[in-house]
């Protein structure tokens, strides 16, 4: 029973993690972006969220204002990307989120650091319902939810649409797209700051269970690229399943004591479980 329940708490955590997941892939598939800044930028609109909400605005409101920033901070990320390195290669381009991720961390530890602590709110900790003894709260339900939704509305789109043939092309060849009348840079900037609000949304809901701390919430883009990495960089259904397995697998190693001090480290091992088995089929000593 307890297994159980610590695996249906890591759900929540996995909803979280398939969302930021979700949201790293949406950005590398439209705009071939390998983004490392994405849970930094979440970060920053979850504190803008619970800033508000500690100075008396209602969380209904705080809520879609602190997404409103990550999407703006995201957009400027996505201007930066636009504007001097749409022709650049993937490896460049992780090179200038990394150094953003740095800055973006910098700047957010100062600000939001463990000197000023932030207590943030559960509005969706009320039970749904009981299974099999274990309490369903609506976080559970209302995270799958958001992730699901999340994983289908982009596969539709880029599979069924003409605005997906649009947002491929310009993912792949954006200076001929533009050459053709795609208007690149609007395009672009949608899907900066739909990701953005996204990844301020994944942390809202996971922050409650994590350390208050900027750098704590930032550092969630690790369990975000092994989900991503679960979907081969390709696919949002299997990174839906890969993070939300990994909420789970937490959530189990959180029960057994001889596992609980090592749950941070899973991400790392699926990252490199994954890697290795990707590359398995190379041969390192082929002969000359």
């Amino acid at each position: 029973m307890l297994q159980l329940s610590a695996a249906i708490a890591g759900l929540v955590t996995g909803g979280a993690y398939a969302l930021m997941g979700l949201s790293t892939l949406l950005t590398y598939r439209l705009v071939a972006v390998v983004n490392f800044a994405q849970a930094a930028v979440g970060a920053f609109g979850a504190f803008v969220m619970v800033i508000l909400y500690e100075g008396g605005l209602p969380l209904v409101l705080a809520i879609p204002l602190g997404m409103a920033v990550g999407a703006l901070l995201h957009c400027g990320l996505g201007a930066i990307m636009v504007r001097w390195f749409s022709e650049a290669g993937e490896g460049v381009k992780a090179a200038v989120t990394i150094a953003i991720y740095t800055g973006l961390v910098v700047v957010g530890l100062r600000l939001f650091g463990a000197q000023h602590p932030h207590r943030f709110p559960s509005p969706f900790d009320a039970a749904a319902f009981t299974l099999g003894g274990v309490v369903i709260t609506w976080t559970t339900i209302v995270t799958i939810i958001l992730a699901v939704l999340f994983a289908a509305a982009p596969a539709v789109l880029l599979r069924n649409t003409r605005v997906g043939l649009l947002l491929r092309a310009q993912a792949e060849r954006p200076t001929t797209a533009e050459l053709i009348g795609v208007r690149v840079p609007r395009l672009s900037m949608i899907v900066w700051a739909i990701a953005g609000a996204a990844s301020a949304l994944a942390i809202m809901i996971i922050a409650p269970q994590l350390a208050s701390d900027f750098g704590s919430q930032a550092a969630l883009i690790t369990p975000a690229l092994a989900a991503v990495l679960i979907g081969g960089f390709r696919s949002f259904p299997l990174t839906l399943v890969g993070g939300l397995a990994l909420g789970v697998l937490q959530g189990l190693a959180s029960s057994i004591d001889a596992l609980k001090q090592y749950r941070g480290v899973l991400p790392f091992v699926v990252i490199l479980v994954v890697l290795v088995w990707t590359r398995r089929g190379d041969r390192w000593d082929e002969p000359s």
